[in-house]
């Protein structure tokens, strides 16, 4: 099967590779952002509780993000399999995720995690920022988002590396040649 969940430091190219294998899979790329927006756009219940929090410029808790992941899971196209992307970021996170599975009778099979040099990310923000016109990105910005994802992150890896799934994959390079990676993580060439 197909459960798998991509993690990797900002700028790692999470979000342009989960949408490449979840494509050449056939199964759906879903990612927090993508379901905070649908819900919002919606209006569901969902996505008014979660645009309260966002309009108040706070995150959204992990109560309503579980609870919209709990949902996506649960829809047609995601039961031959799927790629998280973004979900979970914390240990909490990743219990609620063992919870949902166990409930649909299933567990992940792979989680994939891009690699990559902080100064290389960096640089690659700084351009993506520069080419998009945000000026909010800048280097201690983008430094501090790295040290977020190394506190928040560092013990889901150590978590699923326990249980055998993780695949690190080098997230440098071309779109073309990180995919071919990835997919070769997956037993897929």
């Amino acid at each position: 099967m197909n459960r798998l969940l991509i993690i990797g430091p900002p700028g790692a190219g999470k979000g342009t590779q989960a949408a490449r294998i979840a494509e050449e899979l056939g199964i759906p790329a879903i990612s927090t952002g993508g379901i905070f927006r649908k819900n919002i756009s919606e209006q569901t219940e969902l996505g008014r509780e979660a645009k309260s929090y966002i309009d108040a410029g706070n995150l959204v808790p992990d109560e309503v993000t579980n609870r919209m992941v709990r949902d996506r899971l649960g829809q047609d196209d995601a039961r031959g399999g799927f790629l998280l992307d973004g979900y979970p970021r914390n240990t909490a996170q990743v219990q609620e995720l063992d919870a949902i599975l166990e409930e649909l009778g299933q567990s992940l099979d792979r989680v994939l995690l891009l690699t990559a040099e902080d100064d290389e990310l960096v640089q690659r923000l700084l351009g993506r920022a520069a080419e998009q016109g945000r000026s909010d990105d800048t280097e201690e910005v983008i430094r501090h988002r790295l040290e977020v994802y190394r506190a928040e992150t560092a013990p889901i890896i150590g978590l699923y590396e326990q249980r055998g799934l993780v695949a690190r994959v080098d997230g440098l390079g071309t779109v073309q040649e990180v995919a071919e990676r990835l997919l070769a993580a997956l037993g897929r060439s």
